[in-house]
C-alpha cells in the first residue's frame, strides 16, 4: 500500500507541520508527499496553511487528521460571506442564517469568542472522509455530533522525537538571563494564540512578581496576530520575563527544559490535545492547563476558564513557587504519565491500521 502524505511540513512554523514530520518518519510503508498515493492521508488545522489540502480532502476522500476540532475559523478565511452563509447553514441548518450572518459581521473576534468554537462547522469534511483521526475523546464526540455516520478513530498525541538536551547547557541559558537555581522558570511556548490565554499569564506574572523576585516567565513562540501582538506588548515589559521568538526543535527543547513549570491554557478550546504539554510531561515538569481528557490532574493542576481564572491562576503558581518539593513530585506524576503514552512507533502503526482498512 501506498500513502498519498498531504500535510504542511517543516519549515514552516506550525505544530501541525512538526508533527506530520514525526509522523512521516516513522510510518512504516511507502508514502508520497503531496501526491495521490493508494489512500490518502490529509492533515487539517483550523487556518488557511490547508485550504488546497482541504479542497483535495473533499474532492479525493481519503483519511483526515483533524488537529483541532473546530473547522470555522478555516471557513472565515477563505470564503466570501455568500460561501460562509451558504455553508453554515448546510452544517446547521436555514433557520440559523441569522446567527451565520452575526457571526460573519463580529468575525474579528473569532480568535478568543467561544461561539466560533461552539459552531466548530465539521460536518462537510467529516461526512465526505473515509475515516477521520481525532487526538482525544472530546474531538471524537465533536465530530460525532455534526457528522453521526462518521468513522472516527481516536490516536493520541505522538510525542515528537527530541534529543535530551545537555543539562549544563541548560543551566548556562538560565545563569545567562538571571535565573538562579532557586528561582522558578514558568513557561509559556508554542503558537501563541488568543485563546491560550496569553494577557492572562502576562497579567498573573505581572502581579506575582511585582512581589516575589524570584520568579520569571519565558514566552517563547510566536504571535498568532498582529491584534494580540499589539495587545500584550505593555505586558512584555518586565525585567524577568524572556521572550523567544519561534526556535527550531532542539532549542525549543532546551527552552521547555529550562522552565521548571509549564503553562499551558487554553479556552475556548477546540478539543486539541497539546505537544507542548506532552512535551513538558516527559521532561518531568508539572504543566498549570485548564482542562485535559487523561492527565491525572496532580501532575497538571487544573484553572479553570470563567472569572476565577486568574485568581486561580495566580494561586497555582505561587503554590508551586513556594515548594521544590512539590515541583517534584507534580513532575514526577506527569512523567509517569508520559512514559505510559504510546510511543512514535505504536502511533504510526495505528495510522497506519486505518488507512489499509479505508484503502479502496
Amino acid at each position: 500500500m501506498t500513502v498519498g502524505f498531504f500535510s504542511p511540513l517543516p519549515p514552516i512554523k506550525s505544530g501541525v507541520a512538526d508533527y506530520a514530520a514525526a509522523l512521516l518518519s516513522a510510518l512504516p510503508g511507502a508514502t508520497r508527499v503531496s501526491a495521490d498515493g493508494d489512500i490518502n492521508l490529509y492533515h487539517l488545522g483550523n487556518n488557511q496553511l490547508h485550504r488546497e489540502i482541504f479542497e483535495r480532502a473533499m474532492a479525493r476522500p481519503g483519511v483526515v487528521v483533524l488537529h483541532d476540532a473546530v473547522m470555522h475559523h478555516f471557513y472565515l478565511g477563505s470564503m466570501t460571506r455568500a460561501d460562509y452563509l451558504n455553508a453554515f447553514t448546510a452544517n446547521y441548518g436555514a433557520w440559523h442564517r441569522g446567527m451565520a450572518e452575526q457571526l460573519w459581521e463580529q468575525r474579528p473576534r473569532s480568535a478568543s469568542d467561544e461561539r466560533y468554537f461552539r459552531w466548530p462547522m465539521l460536518k462537510a469534511i467529516a461526512s465526505t472522509a473515509r475515516a477521520v483521526i481525532v487526538h482525544t475523546e472530546a474531538a471524537r464526540q465533536a465530530v460525532l455530533k455534526e457528522a453521526p455516520s462518521a468513522q472516527v478513530e481516536v490516536i493520541p498525541h505522538l510525542p515528537l522525537p527530541a534529543l535530551p538536551p545537555d543539562a549544563v547547557e541548560v543551566e548556562r541559558w538560565r545563569h545567562a538571563r538571571g535565573i538562579l537555581p532557586s528561582h522558578t522558570l514558568f513557561g509559556l511556548m508554542g503558537f501563541l494564540r488568543e485563546s491560550k490565554r496569553v494577557q492572562t499569564v502576562l497579567r498573573a506574572f505581572q502581579k506575582l512578581a511585582a512581589h516575589r523576585q524570584d520568579i520569571h516567565l519565558l514566552v517563547a513562540g510566536e504571535i498568532g496576530s498582529f491584534d494580540l501582538a499589539r495587545a500584550i506588548a505593555p505586558l512584555l515589559v518586565h525585567a524577568r520575563i524572556h521572550q523567544v521568538e519561534h526556535a527550531p526543535e532542539q532549542q525549543l527543547q532546551l527552552l521547555a527544559s529550562a522552565c521548571d513549570v509549564g503553562v499551558n491554557l487554553r479556552y475556548p478550546s477546540a478539543n486539541e490535545s497539546s505537544g507542548m504539554t506532552a512535551r513538558w510531561t516527559r521532561l518531568s515538569r508539572p504543566v498549570l492547563v485548564t482542562e485535559s481528557d487523561d492527565i491525572p490532574e496532580a501532575a497538571c493542576p487544573r484553572v479553570p476558564a470563567g472569572p476565577a481564572e486568574q485568581e486561580t491562576l495566580e494561586a497555582f503558581m505561587l503554590w508551586l513557587a513556594d515548594s521544590p518539593v512539590r515541583r517534584r513530585e507534580c513532575g514526577r506524576l506527569a512523567a509517569e504519565w508520559a512514559a505510559n503514552q504510546p510511543s512514535l512507533e505504536a502511533v504510526a502503526q495505528r495510522y497506519w491500521r486505518v488507512l489499509e482498512q479505508c484503502r479502496s
